[in-house]
């Protein structure tokens, strides 16, 4: 199974080899590290590993947390793959889709963003929602002038984004794992700046809607 681990961990020379070999270790095989964030010492690191499906997420987790220093922040599945630029991908795809270019983006986010599900909705109700959403999407009542990452009251992690020429807001959802990073939101604050800048984009959400 692939699993992204998140950690905090000293940013000094050393410390990113000692997670390293507790993960070798347990018999995970290390895919891919995203450095999130850096600062005050600390850094904050995705670290994308393929595990045996028989390697408990908590054991692989106890043993993070013995390595002096670090803190483990979440590990869940993810569908994202490795070593790609999957956001390059889905770009080409969509500006090729014509009147599914929304359907198509809102398709890809969760695997883009190792989430759950993503809808958008006019605010009377969901025009569409990825395979894995639930049957009922409520999105927060009030809209946001810009992406934000919210951790609502039943604990489900979101990325709250309005997609203003459209009408429209976005929601992406993560039920397990931590709450998404301020490094997530900007990447998905950049991916729906040129979705949205695509000439063809509003005729062809318009197009949608009036189906």
């Amino acid at each position: 199974m692939l699993l992204r681990v998140r950690v905090a961990l000293p940013d000094r020379p050393g410390s990113l080899a000692q997670v390293t070999r507790v993960l070798g270790a347990a018999g995970a095989d290390i895919t891919q590290v995203t450095v999130l964030d850096r600062g005050a010492g600390r850094a904050v690191d995705d670290i994308t590993v393929f595990c045996p499906e028989s390697t408990p997420k908590d054991s692989l987790g106890k043993s993070l947390q013995g390595v002096p220093g670090v803190t483990v922040e979440g590990i869940w599945t993810t569908r994202e793959a490795p070593g790609t630029y999957p956001e390059l991908e889905i770009l080409k795809y969509i500006t090729t889709a014509g009147d599914r270019g929304l359907t198509t983006l809102v398709d890809s986010l969760p695997v883009l963003f190792s989430a759950d599900w993503a809808a958008t909705s006019t605010g009377q109700g969901v025009v569409y929602a990825s395979w894995r959403a639930p049957q009922r999407v409520t999105l927060p009542a009030e809209i946001p002038p810009r992406p934000v990452a919210r951790t609502l009251d039943d604990g489900l992690h979101v990325i709250h984004a309005p997609l203003p020429p459209l009408a429209l807001t976005l929601l992406l959802a993560r039920s397990e794992g931590p709450a998404f990073h301020r490094t997530e939101v900007h990447r998905l604050a950049r991916i729906l700046e040129i979705f949205l800048s695509l000439p063809a984009t509003e005729r062809s959400v318009a197009r949608q809607l009036r189906k």
